[in-house]
């Protein structure tokens, strides 16, 4: 019986704001509708200028679900233009929450009305909202070679042309990075392989077309290109390995507590036209996205921290400078390990010859003077750390 009533108290935590966004969109669909009827002899700007402002409205009770009601904090890293600017949205892509986040920024400008986005071609069958897109003003597009550039371009210079504001919302990945999908990730390092690009661990290599005809299409219509990384605190686990991005519905759950959001604004005249040179800077922006999101491993730096605290100690205390010149190198050596384990769970060597080296001595060290002050500590610690790294290696083959 407690366990039925804890049970359906969770998933209210869902349904609850689930049942009000999609009960409402009908309403909303049904008022755009009409006016989308009165605004047909009308000029194109004004028809824009209050969908924008009926798009908003629906939009900030989605936010307040998703922000307010949730309680999630959103870090961000950057400083978020305070007025509004004709821009693309590039980012990573883990989950169906990015959409969200996307708003978050976008309202912070008060531009929420006026986000659009490039959507690959299966979600314009999404019920009610999949044609509301498309006549929002976002583009639908298909894959590699069924890529139609043309009706892109066509799509986006009618909303231009009609002078529509623009925060056009792409993630170049194509699909989402997800950990569990080995397959996909396979797939996509092996293609920046093939390509001479640099191979990425932590997201997807991008796909340059519909980012580079959006760019090229609106250019003279564009301010900026907003370039945002976001990584969702509680996606990695205690092995160290990176766990799936929260979905909508876990997002509503308040299973993830914190965001965080790294924004760099990039002007227009800043990124260049020529397709080869635009793919290689939109890949060393990935890289850099690459780093952001990547499973820290904080055990391994706050181990490397230990070491070399502990030869400081020794020095101070008692004028050692072997313990003092060991604490540095093994601190160092930790530290580097501890970074080459962040971007590949597997490169352990560093790490582990450090770990093993101390737990060795310092295990002797502790038998032969029975002190657990530092000997006795930095030797238990060592070893804990050797079964972690093993364990670390075996989860990532």
């Amino acid at each position: 019986m407690l366990l039925s009533l804890v049970v359906h108290t969770y998933s209210l935590r869902y349904w609850f704001p689930a049942t009000i966004m999609l009960g409402t969109a009908p309403a909303y669909l049904l008022s755009w509708g009409a006016w989308r009827l009165l605004s047909s002899v009308l000029p194109a700007r004004v028809y824009h200028k209050l969908d924008d402002r009926l798009y908003c409205i629906y939009q900030s009770m989605v936010l307040f679900f998703f922000e307010n009601y949730t309680g999630v904090e959103i870090v961000i890293y950057g400083d978020i233009p305070k007025t509004k600017e004709n821009v693309i949205y590039l980012s990573n892509h883990q989950c169906t929450a990015d959409w969200i986040i996307a708003d978050m920024l976008a309202i912070r400008q008060k531009a929420l009305g006026h986000v659009r986005y490039v959507l690959k071609d299966g979600l314009k069958w999404l019920p009610l909202y999949g044609w509301y897109f498309s006549q929002h003003g976002g583009a639908y597009v298909k894959r590699s070679a069924k890529f139609n550039e043309k009706a892109m371009q066509k799509k986006l210079l009618t909303q231009t042309q009609s002078g529509a504001p623009m925060y056009l919302v792409i993630f170049p990945e194509g699909t989402r990075y997800n950990p569990e999908l080995k397959n996909v990730i396979a797939d996509s390092q092996a293609f920046a392989t093939k390509e001479g690009l640099a191979v990425l661990r932590h997201t997807l290599t991008p796909r340059m077309k519909a980012s580079h005809v959006a760019i090229e299409t609106m250019r003279d219509h564009l301010d900026a290109v907003y370039d945002v990384t976001v990584a969702y605190e509680g996606t990695l686990g205690v092995s160290g390995q990176r766990k799936p991005a929260p979905t909508m519905p876990e997002f509503l759950c308040k299973e993830f507590p914190r965001v965080h959001i790294h924004f760099d604004r990039v002007d227009i005249k800043e990124i260049p036209s020529e397709p080869m040179f635009f793919r290689r800077w939109l890949h060393e922006r990935f890289e850099i996205k690459d780093r952001f999101v990547m499973a820290v491993d904080w055990i391994g730096f706050g181990y490397a921290a230990a070491i070399a605290f502990g030869g400081f100690m020794g020095y101070k205390r008692k004028g050692s400078v072997m313990s003092l010149m060991a604490g540095l190198v093994f601190g160092g050596l930790s530290a580097y390990g501890a970074y080459n384990v962040s971007n590949d769970s597997k490169d352990i060597k560093f790490s582990l010859f450090a770990a093993g080296v101390l737990s060795l001595v310092m295990g002797l060290r502790y038998k032969k003077s029975g002190k657990i002050m530092p000997a006795g500590i930095m030797s238990g610690l060592s070893l804990l750390m050797v079964f972690r790294l093993l364990l670390l290696f075996m989860a990532g083959l």
